[in-house]
């Protein structure tokens, strides 16, 4: 690259990029993350249950997969 391609992409980069400095939160995130726990357990969709059936049943049906999957871990 050119000095003059070099000081223009310096120049763009200080347009689009903030300085870290001025980096503030508008709002205080701990209140919302206290919110969130409150709100109870984790919902589980159904598909999650119909593919960990799956996954089951696969290993009761064909045993040898897992010396497989447990070195691939």
């Amino acid at each position: 690259m050119s000095e003059q391609q070099v000081d223009e992409m310096k120049k763009l980069l200080k347009t689009t990029v903030a300085p870290v400095g001025k980096a503030e939160l508008q709002r205080d995130l701990w209140p919302a993350m206290l919110r969130r726990l409150a709100e109870g357990a984790v919902r589980v969709p159904w598909w999650d249950w119909v593919l960990l059936a799956g996954a089951s049943l696969a290993l009761w049906f064909f045993p040898g997969m897992v010396p497989a999957l447990l070195y691939h871990l």
